[in-house]
């Protein structure tokens, strides 16, 4: 799953785990200020922010693209000489790349949140009589199109491009089990297991890995913002003046999130996990039926089946209390925010601007810290196909396979020693 498209998988993603960090904390500990000296300064403390599409290519996000670049550029000289991988163009620059677009996406939503402070209290000034002309409102309107025009290109390129990556990742992986094929064939379902589940395992991975990285950014890009918000917010209704209230708030409530989804839905990767098994069983039994008249009989393939559904009705019984917690969560989360503005909203204390602004961002810091919650019926999917996988390759690995797998191969070889 992974040697076939990292080089060294374990010891490449401890070593981009840590060269991410340094670089972060360079970047944090003084690289940010390296721009000065090439004429691309940051911004100075308490300097309102660039509202439009401008912010894009001014000083401090110039000399972020060289920054990341070059962090980029030394990574990669170095993999490229410690450990030479076919698909390391794809498996390190491509991987770089979609980190920098979901970092580039989350600047664009930053850009957005700004221009919401803005434009709702021109809105609010209207609407308290004050005398605004028409023009600068559709100014307001024409700075968001361009902000979104630049969110609507790098989206459509960033679909084209994930598109490749996962292709590329899913070649890999049918090239190195096709070069194995002599030591897989006998095990279960092994034509479905190179043809689906290895296409279904990279798309869900890069699903899940683009939706954390996300997470992780978002939560870079908005927390500080966040907690420069709860300057306005003086108490937390049922707990009272807290230090960064809304901070700490969004921080709660998704911890809470998390954990409620992990305990009511732990049998559901278990269920997942075994619906593929007896699903396959009655689809080998199905094509050994297409070649030789003595299988796929009635009685053999209406026991099979009784096996898919009580399964399948299992899993239905489990998902109805799941998704009841799930949705009943998700439903509350929509006015969670609204609820602790609420007595700073009756206090005159925040402006309509304030409000959307505190809203928005409070949306987006909640969102990244609810990853598990909003990933979990992907995640569950995920578990089921990596076991099927892993049994997989422990045939390449010399280990022993799980007891299911072992009936099938010992069942196979009898079957073909019958005929």
């Amino acid at each position: 799953m992974f040697v076939s498209f990292f080089p060294k998988p374990k010891l490449f993603f401890i070593s981009a785990a840590l060269w991410a960090a340094l670089v972060v904390l360079l970047w944090y500990f003084g690289g940010e200020g390296l721009g000065a000296m090439f004429g691309m300064p940051p911004a100075a403390p308490g300097t309102p922010p660039i509202i439009g599409i401008s912010v894009f290519w001014s000083g401090p996000f110039l000399w972020f693209y060289i920054y990341f670049a070059l962090s980029v550029a030394l990574f990669y000289g170095f993999w490229s000489r410690f450990s030479p991988h076919p698909w390391q163009r794809w498996s390190i620059l491509g991987t770089a790349l979609i980190l920098f677009i979901t970092y580039f996406q989350v600047q664009v939503s930053v850009a957005i949140n700004n221009w919401y402070g803005p434009f709702w209290d021109l809105i609010q000034a209207i609407i308290s009589g004050k005398d605004v002309p028409a023009s600068d409102v559709y100014w307001e309107v024409m700075t968001f199109m361009g902000i979104a025009g630049v969110a609507v290109v790098v989206s459509a390129l960033t679909v084209f491009l994930v598109s490749h990556y996962v292709f590329r990742w899913r070649t890999a992986m049918n090239n190195f089990y096709v070069a194995n094929w002599p030591k897989l064939r006998h095990i279960e379902g092994a034509a479905q297991r190179v043809q689906e589940d290895s296409m279904r395992f990279s798309t869900i991975m890069e699903t899940l890995g683009g939706n954390l990285i996300d997470s992780i950014m978002t939560l870079i890009a908005f927390t500080p913002l966040l907690i420069k918000l709860s300057e306005h917010i003086t108490a937390l209704p049922l707990v009272g003046a807290v230090p960064h209230p809304l901070v700490l708030a969004a921080i709660a409530w998704a911890i809470f999130g998390t954990v409620l989804l992990a305990v009511v839905g732990v049998k559901l990767p278990g269920l997942q996990f075994r619906n593929q098994r007896v699903e396959a069983a009655y689809r080998k039994e199905l094509v050994y039926g297409e070649d030789h008249i003595e299988r796929a009989q009635p009685i053999a393939l209406s026991e099979l089946f009784d096996n898919v559904r009580r399964n399948y009705f299992r899993m239905y019984f489990h998902y109805v209390y799941f998704n009841v917690f799930r949705f009943l969560y998700l439903q509350v989360n929509n006015v969670f925010s609204l609820i602790l503005i609420v007595p700073s909203l009756v206090a005159h204390t925040i402006t309509l601007g304030l409000l959307n602004q505190i809203s928005n961002a409070f949306s987006q810091v909640t969102s990244s810290f609810q990853y598990l919650v909003n990933s979990w019926p992907t995640i569950i999917e995920l578990l089921s196909i990596y076991k099927r996988l892993r049994a997989f390759e422990a045939a390449l690995e010399g280990e022993p396979l799980p007891g299911i797998d072992q009936r099938y191969v010992e069942g196979r070889v009898a079957a073909t020693d019958h005929f």
